[in-house]
């Protein structure tokens, strides 16, 4: 298997897109946020004393996917059109799933923004929450969908 962030020597590179055609790129990733079921009442019903924890992690969701560049060593700073956010909460399974979606007319894909938004989101999540529960977890963060560019659509089969 060949790893497109190394030259022939093995040395980290960057990948050269410049020959890239611009096109609308689009990817949505997930992470899971595991907790107690009164600690997500709490969180679902606005009565948590360190006050709105998801429009908060939202909003880390949000910058995280913008500074993608400045986390992540060899990825391309783009322009990024939107970032959304959005939760999905599982009360009988005990589960947040932070949904982030980012858009951008770019020469590479967007994957890694919306992996780094779904993490930074269940990250905060887990910070807010952290002082009244620190058995909480953080689970899968996957891709789910991705279209634009030469490698076309992907979809993750839900299981």
């Amino acid at each position: 298997m060949k790893f497109n962030h190394f030259d022939e020597s093995g040395h980290a590179i960057m990948v050269d897109v410049s020959a890239k055609q611009q096109t609308l790129r689009t990817a949505t990733a997930a992470a899971e946020v595991r907790l107690a079921p009164e600690l997500l009442t709490a969180i679902k019903t606005g009565g948590f004393a360190k006050g709105d924890v998801l429009g908060v992690a939202r909003l880390a969701g949000i910058m995280a996917a913008k500074r993608t560049p400045d986390l992540i060593p060899l990825s391309h700073p783009l322009a990024i059109h939107s970032v959304t956010v959005d939760f999905e909460i599982n009360e009988a399974a005990g589960v947040i799933t932070a949904l982030c979606t980012v858009r951008a007319f770019e020469r590479t894909g967007v994957e890694m923004e919306a992996m780094t938004g779904a993490s930074l989101a269940a990250l905060t999540i887990y910070d807010m929450c952290k002082g009244s529960d620190k058995s909480i977890t953080i689970g899968e963060i996957r891709l789910l969908f991705k279209e634009g560019g030469k490698s076309g659509v992907y979809k993750r089969a839900m299981a």
